[in-house]
């Protein structure tokens, strides 16, 4: 599957902006992090773009999410690598892979980018640095969905917390357009 083609299963499957915006989030890390580690961001972007494909239809059966999306992939041919991954992020499978590593700590961090841009004076993905970030995460309040134990779980990709940190706000800023931020 090329990335157009699962940009374009994800605007068939999502109605909601936010929530493909989220995807899109989700990809350009994912990306970021594949080049850093050293491995082929194509398939990492796929699984960041396509994590939440049934979303809409199980957000009010959370036990169910990804079951759909794993059905639609497997029909697509994705490589199971792909597959594993999007379990993984929603704890369906144990995190074995570095791929999986990422996007289990990448979706949640995601969220928490947004919301410190959103509460910056400037409302700009370009105006969030490490260190604004990095008193946002310190708030226990501060987007409280952001699992911080799940972001901290980055450790697995043998990273340090700043710099898992400043590879996604640097990848999102690269999507900012996109984003509308």
């Amino acid at each position: 599957m090329t990335r157009d083609e699962a940009l374009a299963l994800l605007r068939e499957r999502l109605q909601n902006k936010n929530l493909i915006k989220h995807c899109l989030s989700v990809e350009a890390c994912m990306r970021a992090l594949a080049v850093r580690l050293g491995h082929d961001p194509e398939p990492w972007g796929l699984a960041g773009i396509l994590h939440d494909l049934d979303y809409e239809v199980t957000d009010k059966s959370p036990e169910l999410h990804t079951t759909e999306t794993v059905k639609i992939l497997r029909e697509k041919g994705l490589d199971e690598a792909i597959i594993h991954a999007v379990q993984a992020h929603a704890g369906k499978v144990p995190c074995e892979t570095p791929m999986d590593w990422a996007i289990f700590s990448v979706d949640p961090l995601t969220g928490l980018i947004i919301s410190a841009t959103l509460m910056h004076p400037t409302k700009k993905l370009a105006s969030v640095d490490l260190e604004f970030l990095k008193r946002r995460y310190k708030e226990k309040s501060f987007a409280r969905g952001a699992r911080r134990e799940e972001i901290e779980e980055s450790r697995h990709l043998g990273l340090e917390l700043d710099e898992f940190l400043q590879i996604a706000i640097t990848a999102m800023q690269g999507i900012a357009a996109d984003l509308g931020l």
